[in-house]
């Protein structure tokens, strides 16, 4: 897997999490224990920091990038769908990111808030917790997270992830 230091930045990744080897992982990234991050996923934690919390899965294809002003961080036990691209965020604990959602520059996702598929949450926008955001830009339909999936689809990844590092082998 690539893992890169970049300069004095150098990712610090627990030793339970499980990075897939075609993910790339850059810089000031710190990733929590049991999470996972999936093929084709790009944590670049070069203009600041990137935080991973325990249990998240960052799934294929995400872009996760931070910027000099605003960290990049996602709490315990958080599910980011496929092709989602955070940049320089707060999502809380328990929360979701659908695929291919975008969550921008000093935006934050409450616990157990849910961002749907391909919505856009703009800058400097809060998604209350429990909230469901919608659309392009998004707007706000308070108390619509189902936030008992969110925790299922956490452990599944958990589980997930431990069967790869268990199992994965490459054949050609």
């Amino acid at each position: 897997m690539p893992i890169y230091a970049l300069g004095d930045q150098i990712p610090d990744i627990h030793e339970t999490a499980y990075v897939h080897p075609d993910a790339v992982v850059i810089g000031s990234v710190t990733i929590g224990a049991e999470s996972t991050i999936w093929p084709g996923a790009v944590l670049r934690g070069d203009d600041g920091e990137i935080f991973i919390g325990a249990r998240t899965s960052i799934q294929d294809g995400t872009v996760v990038h931070t910027t000099p002003q605003f960290p990049t961080t996602v709490g315990d036990d958080c599910v980011i769908g496929h092709l989602v691209h955070l940049e320089g965020c707060r999502i809380a604990d328990s929360a979701q990111v659908s695929s291919g959602a975008v969550v921008l520059h000093n935006a934050s996702v409450g616990s157990g808030a849910i961002v749907a598929a391909n919505a856009v949450v703009l800058n400097n926008t809060t998604v209350p917790s429990g909230a469901l955001a919608v659309g392009a830009p998004a707007t706000i339909k308070p108390d619509k997270a189902r936030q008992e999936d969110i925790k299922f689809a956490a452990m599944a990844y958990v589980a997930k992830g431990r069967r790869f590092s268990d199992t994965l082998r490459l054949l050609k």
